[in-house]
């Protein structure tokens, strides 16, 4: 007679989502300076082409290997639309293109800020009601933004820096990228699928790579991967983009909302530290101050 499995404890549960916290932003933490690096020698819709494709394929292998692969349900097909065409295909797009304006460490910031668009549509589209707290982290979130943008460069430009008009399609692509994101959180929120997202990540990412592969072939031609960027788009597709949203997936649902929120902001804080160190990106005062608004506003809408 077989003994029935007790449930994993507290505390374990904890450590298990700790280290999947731990992996997640390992691999997540140093994508931004990595890509960065990368355009050096290849084409901004190429690589994401490349980051989605290769995704799709060590997706599908390792679920074929824990023997969890299938076809999607129906009921599945908005959250995989959702996921593919917004958060991956969409937010590849835009933010992939938007790093030939922005500095990586600005970027790893910005890319995490979605708190400004979420909380006003979760009201207007799904009828939430939100607390003051969530409101005022709307506010927080959205000066932290304004602080990285850089404004006041528009009337006093600073000696060797960047016009603020210069940047500004790519501060524009990157509100337009967390809208996206923003969107696809509020699809799958109003219609879940029936299975475990882990197990529609193929499907996620195949779509992407269908959404963003002939808008690569209209906007770069002639555009590719370079020799120099092979190690870099390997690891970016092969490893981090699988991987690294497979272990957010499996932190997310063992620690708590708070908990992860928190832990998820050493991601792009890894982010602005690997493009000070590497790349050579200065940590000025606009990059701490944003970024430590930003840091609030999350933790603030976390706890409601």
């Amino acid at each position: 007679m077989s003994a029935t499995a007790r449930p994993a404890s507290p505390t374990a549960t904890l450590g298990q989502g700790l280290r999947y916290l731990a992996v997640s932003v390992c691999l997540f933490g140093g994508i931004w300076p990595i890509t960065k690096a990368a355009l050096a020698s290849s084409t901004p819709l190429w690589f994401a082409v490349n980051r989605c494709a290769m995704a799709t394929a060590v997706c599908t292998l390792l679920l074929a290997g824990l023997r969890r692969l299938g076809l999607p349900a129906r009921g599945d097909l908005p959250c995989i639309l959702a996921i593919g065409l917004l958060q991956l295909g969409g937010f590849f797009a835009l933010t992939h293109v938007a790093l030939s304006w922005i500095p990586a460490g600005r970027m790893a910031i910005l890319t995490n800020v979605t708190v400004f668009w979420l909380i006003p549509l979760s009201v207007l589209v799904l009828g939430e009601r939100v607390s003051r707290g969530q409101w005022l982290a709307v506010g927080i979130g959205l000066a932290g933004v304004g602080v990285l943008m850089q404004p006041w460069t528009l009337v006093s430009p600073e000696p060797g820096a960047v016009p603020f008009l210069a940047l500004l399609p790519g501060y524009l692509m990157l509100l337009g990228a967390s809208l996206f994101w923003s969107l696809a959180i509020l699809v799958t929120r109003r219609l879940p699928p029936r299975r475990p997202v882990l197990e529609l990540l193929p499907w996620c990412f195949g779509v992407a790579t269908l959404l963003l592969l002939p808008l690569a072939l209209w906007r770069e031609p002639l555009g590719g991967i370079g020799g120099g960027a092979w190690p870099y788009a390997i690891f970016v597709g092969a490893v981090a983009a699988p991987i690294g949203t497979w272990a957010t997936i499996e932190a997310g649902r063992r620690l708590s909302g708070i908990l992860a929120s928190v832990g998820f902001l050493v991601v792009p804080a890894l982010g602005v530290l690997i493009s000070n160190l590497w790349l050579g990106e200065p940590l000025g005062w606009d990059v701490l101050a944003g970024g430590g608004l930003i840091a609030a506003s999350v933790v603030l809408a976390a706890r409601g």
